[in-house]
């Protein structure tokens, strides 16, 4: 897969998720929660759930689990997303014209 593939991905999640979002909770994650909104008394739980996003996809970005799954998924890193180019394409690389190891040492 490429990064095209990549950003398409992405797209079509994000329209599919919309603004709401119904989750269901088993036994463990509602006692979770509720121990977090007793902690931290939110105006609401969605509040709970979107910091509970960003700190998962901070911890999977900061531990390189994010870049991992991206590379063996679709051969890219998170900063080659952001960026909208390959480390190749960013470098030139995939413009080189090919090396001659026959002449290479030549002078």
């Amino acid at each position: 897969m490429t990064l095209d593939e990549l950003s398409d991905d992405v797209q079509d999640a994000y329209s599919d998720l919309g603004s709401d979002l119904d989750v269901s909770l088993d036994r463990e994650t509602r006692h979770e929660l509720a121990m977090l909104v007793a902690l931290f008394d939110p105006e609401d739980t969605d509040e709970l759930v979107r910091r509970a996003i960003h700190v998962l996809f901070q911890s999977s970005l900061d531990r390189g689990q994010l870049d991992f799954h991206l590379r063996q998924g679709y051969d890219v890193t998170y900063d080659e997303y952001l960026s909208g180019m390959t480390y190749e394409e960013m470098t030139g690389q995939s413009q080189a014209p090919p090396r001659d190891d026959v002449r290479r040492y030549q002078i």
